[in-house]
């Protein structure tokens, strides 16, 4: 029987059908409080079922994961894409979905195909300095073979903590949730128990991979919903119409923010006050009056009509208070209008001349891609496709934003499954550089078709049928009763860990020696078009880094 197992790195992403010949890893030095990730990758030329286990000192800390396939039905919508940055520009498998093993009783099957054990230790934040091991064990279940001939396999990370700890994380990171999917994919009633039993389980999942900012549907976000039609209504806020007041109840919004606050959400945004593209429509929002619920507001409704402007600044006002009453709004952000184009600025400019009175301590905030949004003060917080990004950059912008999503597919970073996982993580080096506030993806647990015509299976399409690139509408697989994360949620995770490292160093040798350090190690001034395109870059730049922090905190410095 042959049998081949290796350790290596969470940048690698190993395909069923390819070679385990590749550059193992076993030890590595970490800070306390950080997470450190890495794989086990097996075949055998006996199919057979496995016992997995684990001994560690660090006990609890350490969490195993099966490591399971997606399906990659749209690689990329390009043409010409020979040469760029891509594992396989053609349909197929990937691996990206983490089940964990206790799921699976640890136990796993091993075949000539390749099976992989994601291995995740998330460092106390108390942990002494010290050197300790993690050992994986791999052992046929009984009854497979003749008697005699069991035999075991294992693997041991070397694990060295300095005497220094990783701080809060300073990135505002927000995925955009969606209440109305999970309620779909699951078959549950909205806000029904089973409902909130998921909701609280999708935000610690986001919540585990360093997103630190939730989406809130106080009403239906108006995102990706065809023109005159609706999304599964999930309004947190219920609305009563009498006369011409208003009258708010927020019951199910206070049990959302104690969910968040719960899993440690630390900031929020409201649900966009406007349609998408343009500003040009209310969103769908629910009011009861006279006895009849319906939807007063939606498409039906100019967003600068005298009745939504009316409506709008009750809304907004009452929602104010609530923010203070939950101690949150210096934490808020409020979005008016997703992507608005320069055509729809002068829309955009009465919708933002409303809100910014009325929100107080929080904050506006949207995706655009023209500086003159920004310059004319219609938004507090710009937030800028990569792909767009140096064109803000030029500004000095204090609190400048990124985002990607759909694009760019060439050359930038981004976190579709057919790219490499080291494009994903260059991201933290990049926006640390940049001085990059906070970060936004569309796509935590989208699993629609195009503008949410009709659900989808992600298990079958991760590209929304066909509309995205594979990958791009989420990092979350609904499971049976729970949730999934993914390879690219943590590689991302690690990309907001690099730059978490980043400022630890920033203390000891000041900011613009980081920034040295980053371009020096990638030899040219690196921008979020040109950057080092192998794991090893990343490796070794955050390796050297920890490596100085080590010195610095020996010396008590």
């Amino acid at each position: 029987m042959k049998f081949e197992i290796v350790q290596l790195s969470s940048l690698e992403k190993v395909r069923a059908e390819e070679s385990l010949k590749r550059d193992e890893i076993h030890k590595k030095t970490v800070l306390a409080g950080e997470r450190l990730s890495y794989q086990i990758c097996m075949k055998s030329d006996l199919r057979m079922d496995v016992a997995v286990s684990v001994e560690s000192g660090l006990g609890e800390a350490v969490r195993l994961y099966l490591v399971k396939d997606a399906c990659i039905d749209v690689p990329t919508r390009e043409n010409d894409m020979e040469g760029e940055d891509y594992i396989t520009l053609e349909p197929g498998f990937m691996p990206d979905i983490l089940v964990p093993l206790e799921e699976q009783h640890f136990l796993m099957k091993v075949s000539p195909q390749t099976g992989t054990v994601w291995v995740k230790v998330d460092i106390p934040e108390d942990t002494p300095a010290g050197d300790y091991q993690v050992k994986v064990k791999i052992m046929p279940v009984e009854g497979q073979f003749p008697e005699g001939n069991t035999f075991s396999f294992s693997k041991t990370m070397d694990i060295r903590v300095i005497p220094a700890a990783l701080r809060e994380q300073r990135l505002i990171y927000t995925r955009w949730f969606y209440a109305d999917c999970i309620a779909v994919q699951h078959g549950v009633e909205i806000y029904s128990e089973k409902h909130w039993e998921l909701i609280d389980k999708y935000i610690a999942a986001a919540a585990d991979v360093g997103v630190n900012m939730i989406l809130v549907p106080i009403h239906t976000p108006p995102l990706d919903t065809a023109v005159g039609t609706a999304r599964p209504c999930v309004q947190l806020v219920d609305i009563e119409k009498k006369g011409e007041k208003y009258l708010f109840s927020f019951e199910k919004f206070r049990r959302f923010i104690d969910i968040c606050k719960k899993n440690g959400i630390r900031y929020y945004e409201m649900a966009h006050m406007f349609s998408q593209w343009g500003a040009k429509c209310a969103p769908n929002i629910m009011v009861t009056e006279n006895g009849r619920t319906d939807y007063m507001f939606g498409w039906h409704v100019a967003a600068d009509s005298e009745k939504y402007v009316s409506f709008l600044k009750q809304y907004i006002e009452a929602i104010s208070k609530e923010l203070a009453a939950e101690g949150i709004s210096e934490q808020t952000y409020f979005h008016i209008s997703d992507e608005p184009s320069l055509e729809s600025m002068e829309t955009y400019k009465i919708a933002s001349d409303i809100m910014r009175p009325l929100i107080g301590d929080s904050k506006t905030f949207d995706a655009l891609s023209n500086y003159d949004f920004y310059e004319k003060g219609l938004i507090a917080c710009p937030v800028t496709s990569v792909g767009h990004i140096h064109d803000f950059l030029e500004h000095e912008i204090q609190n400048q934003w990124a985002y990607y999503c759909c694009s760019p597919e060439k050359v930038f970073t981004n976190s579709f499954l057919a790219m490499p996982s080291h494009r994903t993580r260059i991201l933290g080096f990049l926006l640390y550089k940049y001085n990059i506030k906070g970060f936004l993806h569309w796509g935590l647990n989208f699993y629609n078709s195009c503008v949410s015509r009709y659900p989808v299976n992600p298990y079958i399409t991760t590209s929304g049928d066909r509309t995205f690139p594979s990958g791009d509408p989420f990092i979350l697989y609904p499971g049976r009763n729970c949730v999934y994360s993914s390879i690219r949620g943590e590689v991302t995770y690690e990309a907001v860990q690099d730059m978490d490292i980043c400022f630890v160093l920033e203390e000891y040798i000041g900011r613009d020696a980081v920034v040295a350090m980053i371009d020096g190690a990638a030899g040219r001034n690196i921008r979020f078009d040109d950057y080092p395109k192998n794991k090893e870059f990343l490796e070794n730049l955050r390796e050297e880094m920890v490596a100085k922090i080590m010195e610095f905190s020996a010396q008590g410095n």
